[in-house]
């Protein structure tokens, strides 16, 4: 029972992950992606693909809005940060980014509590990043080798990319 209650709450924060990737404006350069921080049970922030200024991520955008709540840089969002918080997102965080623009896998990584922990533990996905735009994403496996849980959220596989690619060209 209590395996079936843990999934019920993944799955609550990956379907509000998916209603913010909704908000993200269709384009064919990117994946419309949603996402959410929470801690101890409380919903922190929530972000989406071009929600903030420039090219931002979901996370990133999540970072952000929630550097601003408190008044700080987003690198020194970690130590504003709870124990153990967990970043939900529609997509597999990115692991490389156009010219310019640090990877959300950095950001979650650079994210440190003001002992020096991570501040993100446990990232849950919906889906792993299609190939579309930078081939395979080593994303999951940068993280996990840094400490942090990556966990799939199944059953909205299909509903997330059909929403991720919203702009992209099905015929050439």
């Amino acid at each position: 029972m209590e395996r079936n209650d843990e999934l019920t709450v993944h799955q609550k924060y990956v379907r509000l992950a998916l209603d913010e990737a909704r908000k993200s404006p269709p384009k064919p350069t990117n994946f419309c992606v949603g996402a959410c921080l929470v801690a101890d049970g409380k919903l922190l922030v929530t972000g989406y693909t071009l929600e903030c200024e420039g090219n931002t991520h979901a996370e990133q955008s999540c970072f952000i809005k929630l550097a601003k709540k408190h008044g700080c840089d987003e690198s020194q969002l970690g130590g504003y940060l709870p124990d153990k918080t967990i970043l939900y997102t529609t997509m597999e965080p990115c692991n490389k980014r156009s010219v310019g623009n640090t990877p959300c896998v950095d950001r979650i990584l650079a994210l440190r509590t003001k002992g020096g922990k991570q501040a993100v533990e446990t990232v849950y996905v919906g889906v792993s990043e299609p190939e579309t735009f930078v081939g395979v994403n080593e994303g999951r496996k940068k993280l996990a080798d840094a400490g942090i849980q990556v966990e799939h959220v199944p059953g909205f596989e299909d509903e997330i990319l059909s929403i991720a690619t919203a702009g992209h060209n099905e015929a050439k």
